[in-house]
């Protein structure tokens, strides 16, 4: 076989990529019509295939170096027509490798409880007088999703439940939350973080759904005595994590403290400064919820799984295959089908990798990784072309006559075998 690389259809698959890449990024910051993530992954990775599709086959249209100008006057209309197939294609294998990611084993649960354990002592006249935390809690229970339960814990030198677990699946109940959340007010005492916990993991076990996980988001500004050894053991045991949020902690003991539960449960620790900024913490908290699809970061249970991240570079090695054979029958080329996907094969354990030991949670940085991986799919792709030189084989006397016409307009047309009653495949 020869190899024949198209510089201008590398361009040309680049550009498509990173446009596609821009669309996609739309798709998965908006999420249209409150789309589940299978199908918005899919589609990401349909537009994903639209966009290097389309570059692919405008490089081969202006300088057909892979199939000759004989394809382009009697194929190219046929490609346009195939394109969209390989956009179904990807979609189908997107959604199909999502789908497949999602799944929970290993006794892992899909996180949907949340309770909310808030530090109502005197200190937090100082360290919140506008009880922006209120406010915030206010706004986190109007964004979450009707298949959410939440509850709310105050503490200060006691702790007290002031909402155990209510479905947020009607209006009415989130308005309750809220009006509930809205009638706290600062108290006197201290701060009694164990005790607010024991009274967190108490809400949790009054829940019967035996699939659903829970979480914890905890905003304190204080310090107490608390051994992370023996006291968060229920917690580790049952991977409920507890995301802390440190408020204007000039004591470092605190900060370290609500940093060791966060580290010992699985969960995040915040430090923050400004309690006006609590509503944007308390939501990419929740934006972090359960998040596993295969172009974010784990945040659950798996957030540190090997199994989770072996099917990830798996997916993408198989999305990234479909793609290249996409590519062959958009040029409707057996030979460089077979070429692409061994491209894609390559390129998707590359994008896998990427995604996979890149994705930290952070957006700015994870959409900059995301780009990388679909950049890396459309070079690798568009690098791995290899086609069969005509005149290799037996033609038929048709065949020969045919094959030294395309070889006046390029070396590589199609297929040793291929004819008039042949189109590739």
């Amino acid at each position: 076989m020869q190899r024949k690389i198209n510089l201008l259809l590398l361009c040309f698959s680049l550009l498509g990529g990173g446009i596609a890449f821009v669309f996609g990024e739309l798709l998965l910051g908006s999420r249209p019509y409150d789309l589940p993530s299978i199908l918005i992954i899919g589609i990401y990775f349909a537009i994903v295939a639209l966009g290097i599709g389309l570059g692919a086959l405008l490089a081969e249209m202006i300088s057909p170096r892979l199939n000759g100008l004989s394809w382009k006057q009697r194929y190219l209309g046929l490609s346009w027509k195939l394109l969209p197939l390989t956009v179904v294609i990807l979609f189908g294998v997107g959604t199909l490798m999502e789908f497949v990611y999602e799944l929970n084993f290993g006794g892992i649960k899909t996180v949907k409880n949340v309770v909310m354990v808030i530090d109502d002592s005197g200190s937090m006249q100082q360290s919140d007088p506008g009880n922006s935390r209120y406010a915030a809690a206010q706004a986190l229970v109007q964004q979450m999703d009707t298949d959410n339960q939440v509850a709310v814990v105050t503490f200060s030198q006691d702790a007290a439940v002031v909402q155990p677990l209510i479905s947020l699946r009607s209006t009415e109940n989130r308005e309750k939350v809220s009006e509930i959340i809205g009638s706290l007010q600062t108290t006197e005492g201290g701060t009694n973080i164990s005790g607010a916990l024991t009274e967190a993991m108490n809400v949790i076990n009054t829940d019967s759904g035996a699939s659903r996980g829970a979480m914890v988001i905890m905003l304190s500004d204080g310090f107490s005595q608390f051994d992370t050894a023996t006291e968060l053991n229920e917690y580790k045991s049952r991977g409920i994590a507890v995301n802390t949020v440190g408020l204007a902690l000039d004591d470092p003991s605190g900060a370290s403290l609500l940093r060791d539960i966060a580290a010992a449960t699985g969960g995040q620790y915040y430090d923050v400064t400004d309690a006006g900024r609590l509503g944007e913490v308390f939501q990419q908290i929740y934006d972090r919820l359960g998040d596993r699809t295969l172009l974010t970061e784990r945040s659950d249970a798996t957030a540190d799984s090997p199994y989770y991240a072996v099917v990830r570079i798996l997916a993408l090695m198989l999305v990234g295959t479909a793609l290249g054979i996409g590519l062959g029958i958009i040029f409707d080329n057996r030979h460089l089908a077979k070429s692409f996907g061994i491209g894609g094969w390559a390129a998707g354990l590359c994008a896998g990798l990427i995604l996979e030991f890149g994705l930290d949670g952070h957006s700015v940085g994870d959409t900059l990784v995301r780009l990388s991986a679909v950049l890396v799919l459309a070079a690798i792709i568009s690098l791995f072309t290899y086609v069969v030189p005509v005149g290799e084989g037996r033609l038929s006397r048709r065949g020969r006559r045919e094959a030294a016409a395309a070889a006046s307009g390029s070396e590589g047309f199609h297929s040793p075998r291929r004819n008039r009653n042949s189109k590739g495949f």
